[in-house]
């Protein structure tokens, strides 16, 4: 099997005071498409900050492409959470899509032909080249939710990290999106999302990744059956609602 483009071993977060996560070994290869499941405050997004090397581990290792996180930032695409934008900010989508490239460019770097075009790309595979000069703040949320990914593509990350893609859009932005990451996966980018939705994570996602403060489980969606896994990451009343969504009853 190809070596892992994001390691992380023994990792520990403490955010003001509290341990946040603990002892977390995971591993993404090129050409994955891995769910990161867990209940709210499990950590979930600490982890992914944490591989965009924006927090610092307590404890433990993450390296990307063989560097540490924060080496390798300029090339690890992240989708946030929609709140995390500033909609308000009076920017047209195609300007939004490309502050992706500020890593590489700079705030105030001049933008090469390579730039637009990647950015011009970005914005094609998310299927807004009709809006590319509106102001985002008139977007609505599934938009939105595409210009965020566009802003992630447009660094043309082998590493693309996604927190919540599919909370609060609209059928048509989810279908663009999971067709969209299906084909990034296979181009062999390692995605990695989370999700509160299983049914789309276990029909998009080859792995799934159980975590609550560490890493519970860590397999195909048909290999975590087992209802102490899933009692264990999100407790009783959240796992049988979950079970039942997998087709596995106790």
């Amino acid at each position: 099997m190809n070596e892992p483009v994001l390691h992380i071993r023994g990792l520990a977060v403490h955010l003001g005071g509290r341990e946040v996560l603990s002892s977390v070994d995971f591993d993404l290869r090129a050409g994955e498409l891995v769910g990161l499941i867990g209940p709210n405050g499990a950590g979930k997004t600490t982890l992914l900050r944490t591989a965009l090397g924006l927090l610092p581990p307590h404890e433990g290792t993450v390296t990307v492409h063989g560097r540490t996180a924060r080496q390798a930032q300029g090339s690890v695409g992240y989708v946030p959470q929609r709140h995390e934008f500033a909609w308000d900010f009076p920017i047209s989508v195609a300007k939004a899509v490309a502050t992706g490239r500020t890593h590489l460019t700079g705030l105030l770097g001049r933008r090469t032909a390579r730039d637009r075009a990647a950015v011009d790309d970005a914005i094609t595979r998310v299927g807004m080249d009709d809006l590319r000069s509106r102001p985002v703040g008139e977007l609505s949320g599934g938009q939105r939710q595409r210009v965020l990914v566009a802003r992630a593509l447009a660094l043309r990350p082998r590493v693309l990290l996604l927190d919540e893609p599919f909370t609060g859009i609209d059928a048509p932005t989810q279908e663009l999106l999971s067709r969209l990451l299906t084909d990034l996966r296979d181009e062999g980018v390692a995605v990695l999302m989370t999700t509160h939705d299983l049914a789309a994570a276990t029909t998009l996602c080859s792995r799934l990744c159980l975590l609550n403060r560490t890493v519970v489980a860590d397999g195909e969606p048909a290999a975590l059956a087992d209802t102490d896994i899933w009692l264990r990451t999100f407790g009783l009343d959240r796992a049988e609602q979950l079970l039942r969504s997998l087709g596995v009853t106790r």
